[in-house]
């Protein structure tokens, strides 16, 4: 019984982190899209004497 439990707790420890990882990639994806979106849009117009980034890098 014990190694049954132990087998499912496995199981679900990693179901959860895979779950948790694939959140994760999308959160990453999103935020690479909003700094590119970021990025290009602020190095349109850029020239008009304002600061050419939108971050502190």
């Amino acid at each position: 019984m014990v190694p049954l439990l132990l087998v499912l707790l496995l199981a679900l420890i990693l179901f959860g982190a895979g779950f948790a990882l694939k959140i994760l990639w999308w959160v990453a994806l999103v935020v690479l899209v909003i700094w590119l979106l970021g990025f290009l849009v602020r190095s349109t117009n850029a020239g008009g004497g304002g600061r050419g980034r939108w971050y502190r890098w």
